[in-house]
C-alpha cells in the first residue's frame, strides 16, 4: 500500500470517529492527511468509496481471524478454537483500533452498505462462530445452549471496548487499546468461557467414562 493511501485511511478513520461520516468532508480528510484532494478521488472516487474500502478492509482481516480459529477445529479442542478466536479478534481491534472504532460503529447503523456487509461478512462470522459452538457442545466440552444468545454475549463483550471507547475511558478510566488492558481482558473473556460456556471438568470426566 502506498504511504498516501495509508495516510488518507488513518485520516478518514479519524475524522469518521470524531465528527461522523456526514460530518466529516473530502477536503478534511485531504487536510489531515496532507494529501492533494485529488488522491482521494484516484483511489476510492469519492467519500462513500473510501468508507466501503475501510469498511470491507477491516473485515476481511477480522474474518480471516475467525476463519483460522474454525479451520483449528480439525486439530484443536472447541474450546481451545474459540479462545483463539476471542485472543486473535481483541488484538486484532487493539491493532487496528481507530478503524475498529469506526467500522464497528458504522455497523450499528442502517445503510445500503452496511445491509451488504450483514449478508456477506456477518453470515460468514455467523457461520464460523455457530460451528465453533455447535463442534464443542457435540463433543460434550460446551454446555447446551441458546447459540444466537451466546453469540449475542460473545460480540457484546468483543466489541464494547471499541464502540464505546469514550465510557471505558472517561467513565471506567480504561485505555481500551494497551497492551496490558488487552492481556487482562482476554484473561477475563477465557475465564468466562470455562465458566459459562464450557462443561465443568467433573462433568466432562462422567460424561466420557458413561461414553465407553
Amino acid at each position: 500500500m502506498s504511504k498516501t493511501k495509508e495516510k488518507v485511511i488513518d485520516a478518514a478513520a479519524f475524522l469518521f470517529n470524531t465528527k461522523g461520516f456526514d460530518g466529516t468532508s473530502v477536503r478534511e480528510i485531504a487536510k489531515k492527511a496532507n494529501v492533494n484532494v485529488a488522491n482521494i478521488s484516484y483511489y476510492f472516487d469519492n467519500k462513500a468509496g473510501l468508507l466501503e474500502y475501510l469498511v470491507s478492509t477491516y473485515l476481511e482481516g477480522y474474518i480471516s481471524v475467525i476463519e483460522r480459529a474454525y479451520v483449528e477445529l480439525e486439530r484443536r479442542s472447541a474450546r481451545e478454537c474459540l479462545l483463539m478466536f476471542i485472543k486473535e479478534t481483541m488484538y486484532y481491534q487493539k491493532e487496528n483500533s481507530q478503524l475498529a472504532r469506526c467500522v464497528l460503529r458504522e455497523i450499528t447503523l442502517d445503510s445500503v452498505l452496511i445491509r451488504e456487509v450483514l449478508t456477506t461478512y456477518m453470515t460468514k462470522e455467523k457461520f464460523y462462530i455457530k460451528s465453533i459452538l455447535e463442534t464443542g457442545i457435540h463433543q460434550q466440552e460446551f454446555r447446551k445452549m441458546l447459540i444466537p444468545q451466546a453469540i449475542m454475549q460473545l460480540k457484546g463483550m468483543l466489541t464494547m471496548p471499541y464502540l464505546h471507547p469514550q465510557y471505558m475511558s472517561e467513565v471506567l478510566h480504561v485505555i481500551h487499546n494497551e497492551d496490558y488492558f488487552t492481556e487482562q481482558y482476554v484473561k477475563e473473556l477465557e475465564r468466562w468461557v470455562n465458566m459459562t460456556i464450557c462443561v465443568p471438568l467433573e462433568n466432562s470426566y462422567i460424561q466420557a467414562r458413561t461414553a465407553k
